[in-house]
């Protein structure tokens, strides 16, 4: 029998290893979800349990470093998922995300006073640690506060020229007609991700995401654009609720990314 700790930070069990084979199906669990031996204080990963993956491998479960999904993205599951994990998790989330807040708004009063290079230098950094504390968050894993800041201790360079390149390549396909744009500035958000989770190279993230959400690039799009109207009534309320509208956004972002790059098993 086992016990796990959810998504959304609860504890799950005891269940049989079937039972956690079927929520690994169900994608409410992976295989770096944190699971006991019921009666233990003993934390792992489901990966290091082979009673479980081996059983679950035999069954086809996918275990390579990136794959597409097989079905397609689903835009209101994303977003129902990261509400959950926003009320499990609520002060942590919204702390580091008025933390991260105010770094971005320092990133943006600096362009304002004409150091335009600060997002393109910092953004990509930024933002590769923003989500992996997501990541940690829905696998269940513990949590600090120099996860939030992962990008600069686990893929410093890597995320320094992702974030260059990814910001030329949209500025160009931006003067380029317009749209070229668009398509890259939906393409490429998974690398900064990737560069962190995966630990790979500036143009192989960059190629992973574009590949990958290329394959369902109107449903990221949507989902995108989805979290528009959320951030302007974050704003609407007094300025107060984006911090509650940038949790989850950014929640729904990371369960699209789980789902795409690291499919249901």
């Amino acid at each position: 029998m086992y016990t796990i700790i959810g998504g959304d930070g609860k504890e799950y069990g005891p269940v049989t290893a079937d039972q956690v084979r079927s929520w690994i199906a169900a994608g409410r669990a992976n295989m770096d979800t944190r699971i006991k031996v019921a009666g233990t204080e003993q934390w792992k990963t489901v990966a290091e349990f082979p009673e479980i993956t081996g059983a679950a491998a035999g069954a086809g479960i996918p275990v390579g470093p990136v794959a597409g999904m097989a079905g397609k993205l689903d835009i209101i599951s994303c977003y129902e998922r990261s509400w959950a994990l926003l009320k499990g998790n609520f002060w942590p989330l919204v702390g580091v995300s008025v933390l991260m807040g105010l770094i971005y708004g320092v990133l943006g009063y600096s362009q304002f006073k004409g150091l335009f290079f600060a997002s393109p230098l910092f953004g990509g950094l930024l933002s590769g640690g923003f989500y992996y504390y997501f990541l940690l968050k829905i696998r269940g894993q513990p949590t600090t506060l120099g996860d939030l800041f992962a990008g600069f201790t686990k893929a410093f360079l890597t995320l320094l020229v992702a974030s260059l390149v990814i910001s030329l390549f949209i500025f160009v396909g931006l003067f380029c007609l317009v749209l070229p744009g668009i398509y890259l500035a939906v393409a490429y958000p998974f690398a900064y991700i990737l560069a962190v989770d995966k630990g790979l190279g500036f143009w192989e993230s960059m190629e992973t995401s574009r590949k990958v959400i290329t394959a369902q690039w109107w449903r990221v799009f949507g989902l995108l654009l989805l979290g528009i109207p959320f951030i302007l009534l974050g704003f609407a309320a007094l300025g107060i609720g984006i911090f509650i509208a940038l949790p989850l956004v950014t929640g729904a972002f990371a369960y699209a990314y789980e789902d795409l790059c690291n499919p249901k098993r």
